[in-house]
């Protein structure tokens, strides 16, 4: 789908991938909703628009509120006279614990964000999305949704859940004008940690810089680009890329890696 002249809504949009999707949208020549539960954040993203931010609209909303996500897309009409497509793409990690030491308060919180709140988002547009002459649904899970990670078990449910979902939608609607994507992205350089209020502590010895990361930026160009070409799947980063691959050849060694190399973080 050609971005100029769409108008987008784009969750999450207050910072990290989200922002840089804002950003990315408008210099493309899309209009955007910028949706996000932080106020201060969101008005940041939009002065870094400076005399474009005429072409973004504002709306302060946790996606977690279903009544709130109801009336959403009437104030996007309002704002913008249409809506051609929406970017799931908030969301929230747990603490970095086992399933056993996780609370369900935890628990609930992480699937009403990264779960349920895309799937409201999802049920609230697609009926504005089937009337128009082309469209586009675009759900951002995670590399820990097809590949296990220790530490984030139910983040990785909750992102498996968004894959399957996103995956039966284009089974879906693919006779219809609505095209859908999931994004798979693997480390990237956000804030989702303080984020989702989560303290993670490297391990002893260790540096922030051993992580390698993919720019926030470099994500947003790959799921934009992925977009234009109407993909279904888009992998953001060479380790989302690679272990996709590896998962699917050798799942058990898969696992086993990715756990000896989480071993620092859970304890």
């Amino acid at each position: 789908m050609k971005l100029k002249d769409k108008v987008f809504v784009v969750t999450g949009a207050g910072s990290g991938m989200g922002r840089e999707l804002v950003l990315q949208l408008v210099a493309k020549g899309a209009r955007v909703a910028a949706v996000d539960v932080n106020a201060a954040t969101l008005d940041e993203t939009l002065a870094l628009l400076k005399d474009n931010s005429v072409l973004c609209s504002k709306h302060l909303l946790n996606i977690a509120d279903k009544d709130g996500v109801a009336h959403l897309p009437q104030m996007v009409i309002d704002a913008h006279g249409s809506v051609d497509a929406i970017i799931n793409n908030a969301g929230i990690i747990q603490p970095f614990v086992r399933v056993n030491d996780l609370s369900f308060e935890a628990i609930h919180k992480v699937m009403d964000i990264n779960f349920f709140g895309l799937l409201a988002m999802t049920k609230a547009f697609l009926p504005l999305l089937l009337k128009r002459p082309e469209a586009h649904i675009v759900n951002v899970s995670s590399m820990g949704g097809f590949l296990p990670v220790p530490g984030q078990s139910v983040y990785g449910a909750s992102k498996a859940a968004v894959k399957l979902l996103t995956e039966g939608l284009y089974a879906e609607l693919r006779e219809t004008n609505v095209h859908v994507s999931v994004v798979f992205p693997g480390a990237i350089n956000t804030n989702i940690t303080a984020n989702s209020g989560v303290h993670m502590e490297l391990p002893k010895g260790a540096e922030a810089s051993d992580y390698k990361t993919l720019s926030a930026t470099r994500a947003a160009e790959i799921i934009l680009n992925g977009i234009e070409k109407n993909q279904l799947r888009i992998y953001v980063g060479s380790d989302s890329t690679f272990m996709n691959f590896l998962y699917r050849v050798a799942p058990t060694f898969a696992t086993n890696f990715i756990a000896k190399k989480m071993k620092g973080l859970l304890g």
